[in-house]
């Protein structure tokens, strides 16, 4: 299933703005279905950023997994290593590491600034290179690692970062670092031949058209580790090529999925805090409950699985037991079911396209008379703006994805600091991509993907909430 991107004639204007109102609602979006770019006649011109359109690349899946022939099968622990060993997905990591240790070994670790964390996974598993990311913690480091006996290499910052992404002797590398910090070390695992289990969302939303041709050039799999896409990776596993049809991406409906639109200008960044499955960090609950995280999903789902804009949905399923589904050409629909646990498909990641035993202790089993009834509904387009912000980002292509993920970002953040309202987040996104269409690149570098995350986030920050979020003069 190839990616295609519109054609300059099949682009229809998207304007973002509505200048004659300063206050935002949810009624003043008027999406009309792609991005307004300018083409340039011969090739592209670098001095005005504005670039012509070109063939995305291909996706790291063309619609289907199959394991190469002769592909080694591991007798013995497989070496991986772990960027963000003491955030949420590589604690989970090294608790599979731990349960399985005759199936995986650690051979290098980077870490934030959790030093103590960090000092206790070295004494657990012994790795030979780690890395935090502030030098000055160093000494720390060292010091609570004085009685250890084999002391690990240590390497600080964003270069020891990088070498433990490409440590020789690792064959799978499992980016759980958050934000665009995340994508030179991917890049250098994927440079270095190493399979990516992938945890980290701007790899393929900001850097998906710099990441997936290297990736094929490299023969590296990039093998997704967050549920929905695991559970449509799973899903495809011995699909001939051409027999996708739809991916159905499942969503709990955040906070706000009972509560009537007209409510929405009122809520409180409590009241987004309250999920109603599960507890979660701030950022991620807050996106649950805009809807923002599905439609950077399905973003990822296009890059990952190589399906058409038109062919990727999102049903409100509130149980959150289906994780997604895929629906084939003759109409079947294939779906993953399990509880709600994060390491199911960070398991997967390090043993595709093998399957580990798991005890039913510590892997419970599902249930199908505990969940009792599953349902789904429609989401809400007005209710969840951020869906055709999010489609409309994708269609256009290049930098605007990663634009789009980083005013999010940059929007949420100001929404718990409490600086704007809830309905404020969806404008701020709006804004922040409608002023980056002039300088849209479809094809960029690894260093513009960078370079226009961090203008997004400044741009976002700088708008005006007294002014009715009016840009200022950035």
């Amino acid at each position: 299933m190839a990616l295609n991107m519109l054609s300059p004639t099949e682009i229809k204007t998207l304007s973002f703005l509505d200048s004659s109102k300063s206050n935002y609602s949810l009624n003043h979006l008027k999406f009309q279905g792609g991005f307004a770019l300018k083409k340039k006649e011969n090739g592209c011109t670098a001095a005005n950023r504005v670039l012509c359109l070109a063939q995305p690349p291909p996706p790291a899946w063309p619609g289907r997994a199959v394991p190469e022939p002769g592909r080694k099968s591991w007798d013995g622990p497989k070496p991986i290593s772990i960027v963000g060993s003491t955030g949420s997905i590589g604690t989970q990591t090294l608790d599979i590491v731990a349960e399985n240790p005759d199936k995986f070994k650690v051979v290098a670790l980077a870490a934030g600034s959790n030093v103590t964390l960090l000092a206790d996974q070295i004494k657990t598993f012994k790795p030979q290179l780690v890395s935090v990311r502030d030098e000055s913690l160093v000494g720390e480091l060292k010091e609570a690692l004085a009685d250890v006996e084999d002391k690990p290499e240590i390497i600080p910052g964003e270069q020891g970062i990088i070498e433990v992404a490409r440590h020789p002797d690792a064959v799978t590398v499992v980016t759980g670092i958050v934000g665009c910090a995340g994508l030179k070390p991917t890049v250098a695992a994927i440079e270095a031949g190493k399979d990516i289990a992938l945890a980290n969302k701007e790899t393929l939303i900001a850097g998906g058209p710099f990441v997936l041709p290297l990736a094929h050039k490299h023969n590296v799999k990039i093998l997704p580790a967050d549920s929905e896409h695991s559970a449509i990776f799973q899903c495809i596993q011995g699909l001939p090529e051409g027999a996708l049809r739809r991916i159905i991406l499942t969503a709990s409906g955040g906070a706000f999925r009972d509560l009537p639109v007209d409510k929405l200008k009122d809520v409180k960044v409590a009241d987004a805090l309250k999920h109603p499955n599960w507890n979660m960090g701030k950022k991620i609950t807050v996106d649950s409950a805009t809807l923002f995280n599905k439609g950077l999903e399905v973003i990822e789902a296009h890059y990952l699985f190589g399906a058409e804009y038109d062919d990727i949905e999102i049903v409100i399923h509130p149980q959150s037991i289906i994780h997604s589904m895929i629906e084939t050409q003759d109409s079947s629909v294939l779906a993953q079911l399990g509880w709600p646990d994060m390491r199911l498909p960070i398991l997967y990641t390090l043993s595709w396209p093998d399957r580990i035993y798991c005890s039913e202790i510590t892997w419970p089993r599902l249930n199908f008379c505990k969940v009792g009834s599953l349902t789904f509904k429609i989401p809400d387009n007005v209710k969840y703006p951020s869906m055709d912000l999010a489609y409309a980002a994708g269609r256009a292509g290049g930098t605007m994805t990663g634009v789009l993920s980083a005013a999010n970002e940059k929007a949420v953040e100001m929404f718990i600091n409490e600086q704007i309202g809830y309905l404020d987040i969806f404008r701020v996104v709006e804004l922040t991509c409608d002023k980056h269409r002039a300088e849209l690149v479809a094809s960029p570098s690894l260093e513009e993907i960078i370079h226009y995350d961090l203008w997004a986030r400044d741009y976002a920050a700088n708008l005006q909430p007294s002014a009715g979020l009016s840009p200022a003069l950035v």
